[in-house]
């Protein structure tokens, strides 16, 4: 059971980059401009956090979603 909550961990830290990098693309303002600043900052957070699933589509909790948040804002 350890070794698959590793292996789950792992495979979610991973993808966090990959994930960030949406997210960043995806900070677009109403009128169609890049947003900058703390605008950004609380964009790329929260779509981290709604994407935070695991593989089977379950959404992550606990220390699991805050590693992934944690990476894949770091990645942004």
């Amino acid at each position: 059971m350890h070794r698959l909550a590793t292996g789950l961990l792992l495979s979610v830290i991973l993808a966090g980059p990959a994930y960030a990098q949406s997210c960043t693309t995806q900070a677009m303002s109403k009128d169609g401009k890049q947003l900058g600043g703390a605008a950004k900052t609380s964009f790329i957070k929260k779509c981290c956090e709604d994407a935070a699933v695991s593989k089977d589509g379950k959404p992550l909790s606990g220390a699991a979603k805050a590693s992934y948040v944690k990476k894949c804002v770091a990645g942004g």
